[in-house]
This record gives C-alpha cells, structure tokens and sequence, in this order.
C-alpha cells in the first residue's frame, strides 16, 4: 500500500517545523511543501484548520493535524520505518519530549531574542497580543537574560552528559523523536550567525557532533505546492475512519457527535469549532463541514488542549 499524500503548511523559521521537517527526512517521505505567513491572516489555511493558528500543520487528505505531538504519531502510523521511537515506548517518548518543550520554550526564545535583537514590529505585537501573550521585544526580555540561560544551560549539560559515552543519539545508534525534540530548540538559538556565540554560552562544543547528525537527517524529498492544490485535495478526499467514543467522559463532559471546542491551554489560544469524533487516550478527534472543502478531521493531542461542549 502507497503512502498517502503528506502536505506540510510551515514556514522556514519556524522551530517547530523544522521538527517536523526532519521527520520527514528521517523517514525519507516525498511530501508537499506548502509556505504560510509568519502569521494570520491565512486565508486557504483557515478552510483546513478552522482557524488553528500554530505552525506546522499537516494534511493527509482531509485529515489535518494540529500540533507536532499530533503530527509525529501520525507520520509514524502512516509510515512506521525508520520508527522515530528507537528503544523507547512511543508514549515515554512523547511524554518526555512534550514536557521538555513546554518547560524550556520561553526561556529558549529569550535566549534567541538576546543574540538576535528584534524581530519585526508586526511580529512582535502579534505574538504579544495573540500569540504567547508575553512581550517578546529585547527590551522586555533582556532582564530575565540570566535567569533564562541558566535554566537552558542546565538542560544542555543534561544533554552532553547523555551523549558522553559516545553514542551517536540519544537511544543509541538511530535517531528519533527525542532527539528532534532536543534538537530544534537548539536550531531556534543557534540560527543564522548566533551559532559560535550560543555555543559558547551554553557549553555546546562536546556536542556539536550530534547536532551535525541530526541536521544531516535533512527534509526528505519536499515539492512545492501551492494552498489551492492542497485544499484541491482535502476537498476530493474524505477523513479516514475513527471509532466514535470519550475514553475520558469524567474530564470531558461531551459524546460524539456533540458540538464543540478545541483550543491550546498555553498558547494561542484560539478556539477551534467542530463536532466531537473522538477522544482517545492520546489525540482528540473533530469534524468540521466547511463549504470549500467539505469534511475534514481535526487531530489534536490530548495534552496541551481543552474541549468544552457547545
């Protein structure tokens, strides 16, 4: 059985995408390649995601994943060779990743502000205002500088600590999941020229190998696509099927079928409407109808969002 078409919505700077990217690598997936703004409005992104907000999303038809806790069981159910979980459960592999991410995010960003300076106005407002709700100008960073490297520089001796023995990854001989987990919050800080400087800073020389390891994963065999072919193939294709059911009907008061709302409980959180699919012990499933595309799945990750009924 072939692949299914994969559709990457992303753009370049994103962290987050590159995670995904080298996935695709890793796996060695021809997928589409389709570039979004930085920021709303999306207008043929919308139609898919129903006005989700973060980036990357992915297609699979008229399948649409939000998140990359969403994202990477999916690639590793659509293709399970090379397994991005080599030696570890993939659930204690996402357990640990998703957590690390959400511990060091902010400080991440202000250690990449600190060397990068501003980033555009534009930018900066949207990701105070409706974004991260934090103010992420120089300016405003700056003061918590220290505080921030010292918290990233812990977890980078954790990491060269793990690699000492002379393994090539984090689980041994292949990479995986946690080593992509690890490695593009560094990408974010090392970007452009910063690279020598927050090497310094964080003591990151005994591991420059690995960080080379990892890159040369690359992207897989991405083909550029344009928004209106991938709404061309939502709209001719239909949601793969879910088995209707709340595995946690003590946390969210909803049935399937029912309306609801899904959203981020960190950041950007903005609501997402549909009827309830699935609640599954790791993903959250919703139905949309819209008018351009017709019906389409919406997978989100259980941790990190909400469902409220109605």
């Amino acid at each position: 059985m072939s692949t299914p078409q994969i559709i990457l919505h992303h753009y370049a700077f994103s962290p987050y995408a590159e995670k995904v990217r080298l996935v695709l690598g890793l796996k060695g997936l021809d997928w589409g390649s389709v570039d979004v703004a930085m920021m709303p409005p999306r207008p043929l992104l919308d139609p898919l995601a129903g006005g989700y907000r973060r980036i990357p999303v992915l297609q699979v038809g008229a399948d649409i994943y939000c998140d990359t806790h969403a994202i990477l069981p999916a690639l590793e159910r659509l293709a399970p060779e090379p397994s991005l979980y080599p030696g570890l459960a993939p659930a204690l592999a996402e357990g640990l990743t998703y957590g690390l991410e959400r511990d060091l995010w902010l400080a991440v960003i202000g250690i990449t502000v600190h060397f990068a300076g501003d980033l555009p106005e534009a930018f900066l407002r949207d990701r105070k205002d409706d974004y991260l709700y934090v103010d992420i100008s120089h300016a405003a960073m700056e003061p918590d500088f220290a505080r921030n490297a010292q918290r990233v520089a812990a977890w980078t001796s954790w990491l060269a600590e793990a690699l000492s023995d002379g393994r090539r990854f984090l689980a041994g001989d292949r990479a995986g999941a946690v080593d992509l987990a690890h490695y593009h919050l560094l990408w974010l800080m090392r970007g452009g020229e910063r690279a020598g400087a927050v090497d310094r800073l964080l003591g990151l020389e005994p591991i420059l190998g690995w960080i080379e390891r990892v890159a040369g994963l690359g992207h897989g065999r991405p083909q550029a696509m344009s928004a209106e072919a991938a709404l061309d193939a939502a709209r001719v294709a239909e949601p793969a099927p879910v088995a209707p059911v709340n595995a946690a009907p003590d946390l969210v008061a909803a049935a399937p079928g029912d309306a609801v709302t899904v959203k981020p409980d960190d950041f950007a959180r903005v609501p997402v409407e549909g009827r309830l699919v699935a609640v599954e012990p790791g993903r959250i499933v919703i139905r949309r109808d819209d008018p351009q595309v017709g019906a389409l799945h919406l997978h989100f990750p259980r941790a990190g969002f909400t469902v409220a009924k109605g």
